[in-house]
């Protein structure tokens, strides 16, 4: 292996980037407690003080912190944004995941020393759009949509100038590569502009007689269950609906499944991606601790020349499903 590749793990909570750090991340991927990130929900990201405390528990044990500032300002509303940028360079994080062009800028002119990297909410899988923000910008590394399989993503590390990051575990998010407008429909809160996928304070679960259930956001209804089922959280993407001449409601956006790289892992290693992105801020202490732990495992067992095994990751994938997505051929679609 010739350039030890980077774990990048999900922090939700300060307690859940204290379990990443003890299993093993070599960076945590966190967010300000609003909307300049695409995790704003209740309950969930880092006061400042807050982050002031993670990042000196996570820099004491080695671990980087990225943070993620990576929504869009509505028009005349970016002091949030940039306050958020003035906020990090001041905590000292290790750097900022940026998605919009006119936070890229004002983070290059004011902070020319701060570690840039080009979310997957930017939207960049080809080597132009990527040359882009690097010669503009100076962006160290970027996140690839999940759109890309890995031989494209190899002949892509040949022609870009900066680190290639690519998910490994998670969410499958493949909604206009990684930015969706369909709760913006729905509820009037855009997952792009506000940071929220399905808010809660739009979520509700109506029982019938029969103890079936029906959850909804805002008025319409995303999924039934029988009342032998779990009842899963309503996002737009993963809900049944009746669509056209079929007679059963069908998932007509995606199934809910996990996207797992375990068999695609060496390739994408020897590829040249430098850091793999475990995705799951929303997700538990538990969550973390297992998953983090599978994959520190499966790295050090790659660098050490062994062939990894992840086949216990199933147990822990949405509905027991799991996908290579895209990475794999494009079949998927």
């Amino acid at each position: 292996m010739a350039t030890r590749p980077e774990l990048v793990c999900p922090a939700g909570t300060p307690a859940s980037l204290r379990t990443a750090v003890d299993a093993g991340a070599d960076a945590v991927y966190c967010g300000f407690r609003d909307a300049t990130n695409a995790r704003n929900f209740p309950g969930l990201n880092f006061s400042v003080d807050e982050l002031a405390a993670s990042l000196a528990y996570a820099h004491a044990h080695g671990t980087k912190v990225l943070l993620a500032i990576n929504t869009f300002p509505p028009a005349g509303g970016t002091d949030l944004w940039r306050d958020a940028i003035d906020r990090a360079v001041a905590l000292g994080v290790d750097a900022v995941i940026i998605a919009d062009i006119g936070v890229a800028d004002y983070a290059a002119r004011n902070y020319p020393k701060l570690r840039l990297h080009l979310s997957v909410q930017a939207g960049a899988p080809s080597v132009d759009a990527i040359r882009f923000y690097c010669e503009a910008f100076d962006v160290k590394r970027v996140v690839l949509p999940r759109i890309l399989t890995v031989a494209e993503i190899r002949e892509l590390k040949r022609e870009v100038p900066c680190e290639i990051e690519t998910f490994i575990f998670g969410n499958h998010g493949l909604m206009a590569e990684g930015r969706c407008s369909l709760t913006n429909y729905v509820t009037g809160v855009s997952t792009n502009m506000d940071g929220a996928c399905s808010p809660a304070d739009h979520v509700h679960y109506v029982e019938d007689a029969n103890g079936s259930r029906a959850s909804r956001l805002g008025v319409f209804t995303i999924d039934c269950f029988a009342c032998d089922q779990k009842a899963g959280y309503p996002t737009i993407c993963k809900g049944r609906y009746f669509a056209g001449r079929q007679s059963n409601a069908t998932y007509a956006f995606e199934e809910p499944l996990s996207l797992n790289l375990a068999e695609l892992f060496p390739e994408l290693v020897s590829a040249g991606v430098s850091a793999f992105k475990i995705e799951g801020r929303q997700r538990s202490r538990a969550y973390v601790r297992e998953v983090v732990s599978a994959w520190r495992h499966a790295l050090d067992e790659l660098e050490a020349g062994r062939q990894p095994i992840l086949a216990n990751l199933v147990a822990l994938s949405e509905g027991g499903k799991q996908s290579p997505g895209a990475f794999a051929s494009k079949l998927w679609r």
